[in-house]
C-alpha cells in the first residue's frame, strides 16, 4: 500500500477546517428529465448545428432493444447538462502510460502556434523535467505555451521548477493557491481543486483523461507483471486517456480559457486558439467540464446513463466512494438484470479513499453487483461503458470530491465502435483482476473492517 503524499493530507486537513455544512448532490430523476428534454438533441458540426432531420439520421441506427436508445439518451443528457453533442471527430483510446506520454510529446513536438496545458500533478522527476524541457523548447521556437497547474497537486514540487519555465517565457497559472496571500480576485477557495488533465495543441489536437505528469506513468506499463517488477515502485499505473481531433477540440479549448480567466490571470497572449474546424472522423462526442459549485454536468450524465442501462454497466474507477443515489442506481440496475461489473483497485495511493470505498462492498455485492480488484497495477483510470454504445473517459472519479469540489473534464463518446474498444479494455482489466465474492468479503479480517468504518466518516471530503 502506498502512503498518501503530503498534498493528500493537506487537502483533508484544509477541508476539515472549512467544514461548515455539507452540500449535497442533486437528485437525478430520469422521468422528470424526459419530460424536460426535447425530442431531438442538438448536434454541432464544423458548419454549425445540424438540422433536426440530419441529427435524427445521425442517431437513427436501430440499436438492439437491449441497449440504450442513443437519440433519447443524447436528448436526456442535453436537458440535464445544457451541453450539445459535437460530430466529426476522431477519438483514439489510450490505456498504456508510456504510449500515452509518447503520443502527447509527439503532439507537442509538432506544435506550430500554441499549446495549452492543464494538469493536477506536474512532478519534478525524470518525466516532468523532460516534459518541461519540451515545452520550453517550443516556447523558444515561437510557440505560445500556457500552463495551468493545481496548487495542491504540485504542493511538494519546488517553485524553482516552475520558475525555470516562466523564465523561458511560458505563462503559468497556479490554480487556487494554497497561500492566501497569492490569491487574486475570487477569494481563498483552497478546498476547490483543478483535477483536470488537458493538453490542447494548435486548437486541433486534444488529450484528456486521468493521466498526470509523473514518473509513475513512464517507468512501467500496466501490462507488466508485478512479479517481474524490480520493486513496488516499478509496478505500472493503469490509466486511460483519449486523443481527439476534430471540432470537439474547440470545446476543450473553451474550458481551458474559462479556467484561465476564472483565476484572474493575465490575458492570454495572441495566438490562433480557434483555427477553422475540420472533420477528422465519424465520432459523435460530448465534452463535459464541471466546476465546484456548478451544474454537476458529469455527475448527471453518468447517473442518467446508469439509470437507463439495459444490458451492461462496466466501470473502471480508481477512487470509488459513490453517494447514496449512485449506489442505489447500480444496485437497481443489477436487480433489473443489467450486468453490472466494477474494476476497482487492490492497492491505492490514497488509503482513506480505498477503505471508504470498500465499506460499500457488502451492499453492492448483496445487490448483485460484481466487483473485481485489479492486481497487476495501481489503478488510476476513470472510465465507464454502458450497453457497449455509451462510453466516457475522463478525470472524474465516482466520489463526492470529484462531483462537488473538483474541476473535472470527461468525454462522452456515442456508438458501438468506440464502445467495443472500451469493452475490450475492460475485459483486459478483468483478466488482470480477482473477483471479490460476498462470502469471501464477509470473512475479511477485523482490522480491515475497522479501517473501513473509520474512513466512512471522511468520505464526503475524500
Amino acid at each position: 500500500m502506498k502512503r498518501w503524499r503530503p498534498r493528500h493530507w493537506l487537502a483533508v486537513i484544509l477541508a476539515g477546517w472549512s467544514l461548515v455544512a455539507c452540500a449535497s448532490l442533486p437528485t437525478v430523476d430520469p422521468d422528470k428529465t424526459k419530460a424536460e428534454a426535447g425530442k431531438v438533441p442538438v448536434v454541432k458540426s464544423v458548419a454549425g448545428a445540424l438540422s433536426p432531420d440530419r441529427t435524427k439520421a445521425l442517431l437513427a441506427k436501430r440499436w438492439s432493444k437491449n441497449t440504450l436508445d442513443l437519440k433519447q439518451q443524447a436528448a436526456l443528457e442535453e436537458a440535464a447538462t445544457g451541453v450539445p453533442l459535437i460530430a466529426g471527430n476522431q477519438v483514439k483510446l489510450l490505456f498504456d502510460g508510456p504510449v500515452t506520454m509518447a503520443e502527447m510529446m509527439k503532439a507537442i513536438s509538432g506544435a506550430k502556434n500554441n499549446i495549452n496545458f492543464e494538469t493536477y500533478i506536474f512532478d519534478q522527476d525524470e518525466l516532468g523535467e523532460k516534459f518541461a524541457d519540451l515545452l520550453i523548447e517550443k516556447q523558444k521556437a515561437g510557440v505560445v505555451v500556457n500552463v495551468i497547474y493545481d496548487s495542491v497537486g504540485t504542493l511538494t514540487v519546488p517553485q524553482e521548477f516552475f520558475d525555470r519555465m516562466r523564465a523561458a517565457g511560458i505563462h503559468l497559472v497556479p490554480y487556487n493557491p494554497v497561500n492566501p496571500a497569492k490569491v487574486r480576485g475570487n477569494g481563498w477557495k483552497v478546498n476547490n481543486r483543478d483535477h483536470r488533465k488537458m493538453l490542447i495543441v494548435d486548437g486541433k489536437i486534444g488529450f484528456t483523461g486521468g493521466i498526470n505528469i509523473s514518473d509513475t506513468y513512464s517507468k512501467s506499463s500496466p501490462f507488466r507483471s508485478k512479479s517481474r517488477a524490480r520493486s513496488e515502485k516499478d509496478v505500472g499505473w493503469r490509466d486511460t486517456h483519449v486523443r481527439i481531433e476534430g471540432p470537439a477540440v474547440q470545446a476543450m479549448q473553451w474550458l481551458f480559457i474559462g479556467h484561465w480567466t476564472g483565476q484572474d490571470a493575465d490575458d492570454l497572449r495572441e495566438a490562433e486558439y480557434f483555427p477553422t474546424p475540420t472533420i477528422a472522423g465519424d465520432k459523435v462526442v460530448r465534452i463535459l467540464g464541471s466546476e465546484p459549485g456548478g451544474r454537476y454536468e458529469i455527475y448527471k450524465a453518468m447517473l442518467l446513463a446508469i439509470q437507463e442501462a439495459k444490458k451492461s454497466i462496466h466501470i473502471t474507477c480508481a477512487y470509488f466512494v459513490p453517494d447514496d443515489q449512485t449506489l442505489q442506481a447500480l444496485i437497481d440496475a443489477a436487480k433489473r438484470g443489467v450486468d453490472v461489473q466494477l474494476v476497482l483497485p487492490s492497492v491505492s495511493d490514497s488509503g482513506m479513499v480505498f477503505h471508504a470505498g470498500r465499506a460499500l462492498y457488502d451492499k453492492l455485492l448483496d445487490g448483485g453487483v460484481k466487483i473485481h480488484e485489479l492486481k497487476l497495477a495501481v489503478l488510476h483510470a476513470k472510465t465507464m461503458v454502458i450497453d457497449g454504445v455509451w462510453s466516457t473517459v475522463g478525470s472524474a472519479n465516482i466520489d463526492r470530491r470529484s462531483f462537488m469540489h473538483n474541476a473535472e473534464v470527461n468525454v462522452i463518446v456515442l456508438g458501438d465502435a468506440f464502445g467495443k474498444e472500451m469493452d475490450n479494455a475492460f475485459r483486459e482489466d478483468l483478466r488482470n483482476s480477482k473477483e471479490v465474492t460476498l462470502r469471501d468479503w464477509r470473512g475479511r479480517p477485523l482490522l480491515m473492517r475497522m479501517k473501513e468504518w473509520a474512513s466512512q466518516f471522511w468520505d464526503y471530503w475524500l
